[in-house]
């Protein structure tokens, strides 16, 4: 069988280069960290089993008005970097329009609707039962109406692809999680989500397993790779390392390295913030606190505070304004101590314009390979998608593989 180079280490990597072990494959793992220690190490820790539609730019003038003044916590933006960023963001708002969002979501529901059962096997084999929770978590409103509008939603998505739900109201929520100290509304509890409070410490498990089946994992740099006779090569610790195929799975840096080689990746970097809180009273399950944009996950190290999005240059100072204003909302409802101490950590998540992730072969370069741009859900599709680039590799084809492959795709990729 043929040697790969797998380059980025998060999920999405780790799950395609353990999707390429299992055919057989003789692959290595390339990242200039240790696996798990980048986007997969930040983010809430959700296996999102009941997102079945991609996140859709908001259309309707009351919530964009919002944005524009700064007065939701759900998004921030620089308007400095807003020029650069306006052509991915208008593609992206019109893809977000009924139409096209229902096209890209009848893709999309397959993608994560394999999420949790693509998981399953490597949570087993990697002995990392412990860190998964298997019970759901709640979305909680804080203005009737807005809870009335998400049951109804809930409901539509429970009838068009079977995610179960259940709607609590203020005395079912304040049952299920006596941990709040300020009754509210209610909540839609989605059933069907995993959960883990520490998700880098399970894509490193997962990188462990991969190592103990015999694959190899190296530090080295991405950026270096370059073609060389008929396969590639590129730089680690421990020196060149050579192999018929690479695959590019880079998330947020992804597109870096794909103008290297004449790409133009339309790309939209969506910059999210965590920090840990002591917590007395500790939630039963994560809880998205859906007024402020921010979601409240029972973590390792305290409870993780994550925010929504700040449209920001990449290389711009931290500016933890949402977390902030998050941590200081998430004391009205629950007993919340100190930060705990911690570099600010922040990340990207990396939105093409149609939502989709892009799956498959290079167009212009024979053996390169892409898996990335998943988006807010590179945590939850990594194994999925890490298959069916396995897939892709082998010649194998179908519908959805072809949806996602750059070839049908030129609007993303150029």
């Amino acid at each position: 069988m043929p040697q790969i180079i797998v380059l980025g280490a998060g999920m999405v990597g780790t799950g395609t280069a353990l999707a390429l072990q299992a055919r057989g494959h003789d692959v290595t793992l390339v990242d200039r960290r240790g696996p798990g220690e980048e986007t997969s190490y930040g983010n809430a820790g959700f296996i999102q089993a009941e997102a079945a539609e991609p996140y859709a730019m908001p259309r309707d003038l009351r919530t964009l008005a919002a944005y524009a003044l700064g007065q939701s916590n759900d998004l921030v933006y620089d308007l400095a970097a807003l020029p650069k960023m306006a052509p991915v963001l208008w593609r992206y708002f019109r893809n977000s329009a009924p139409a096209a969002h229902r096209r890209a979501s009848a893709q999309y529901a397959q993608l994560v609707a394999r999420a949790t059962g693509d998981h399953a096997p490597l949570i087993a084999a990697s002995g990392q039962d412990n860190l998964i929770r298997r019970t759901g978590y709640h979305q909680a409103y804080r203005d009737p109406r807005a809870f009335a509008a998400a049951a109804r939603e809930a409901e539509r998505l429970a009838a068009e692809y079977g995610v179960p739900s259940q709607a609590l109201d203020s005395a079912a929520l304040a049952r299920a999680e006596p941990a709040l100290k300020t009754p509210l509304p209610g909540a839609i509890f989605w059933e069907s989500c995993w959960t883990t409070p520490d998700p880098g410490g399970l894509t490193a498990a997962y990188a462990r397993l991969f190592a103990a089946q015999g694959g190899r994992v190296c530090r080295g740099d991405a950026m270096s790779l370059a073609p060389s006779g008929s396969g590639w090569t590129v730089a680690t610790e421990e020196g060149p390392v050579a192999a018929a195929h690479a695959v590019v799975a880079l998330g947020p840096w992804a597109p870096d390295l794909m103008a290297r080689f004449g790409y133009r990746v339309s790309m939209l970097w969506k910059r999210g913030y965590h920090g840990h809180f002591d917590s007395p009273a500790a939630l039963s399950r994560p809880l998205i606190d859906d007024a402020n944009g921010v979601v409240l996950t029972p973590a390792l190290r305290g409870l993780r505070i994550a925010t929504g999005a700040a449209l920001v240059a990449r290389d711009a100072p931290a500016d933890p304004v949402q977390l902030r204003r998050g941590a200081a909302a998430a004391g009205e409802l629950l007993e919340i101590g100190p930060r705990v101490a911690e570099p600010q950590w922040f990340g990207h998540r990396p939105c093409l314009p149609d939502m989709l992730p892009l799956v498959g072969a290079a167009p212009r370069h024979p053996g390169l390979w892409l898996n990335f741009g998943h988006g807010h859900q590179g945590f939850t599709l990594g194994p999925t998608t890490g298959i069916l680039l396995a897939d892709a590799l082998e010649g194998q084809s179908d519908p959805l593989l072809s949806a996602l492959s750059p070839a049908a795709r030129p609007g993303v990729l150029r």
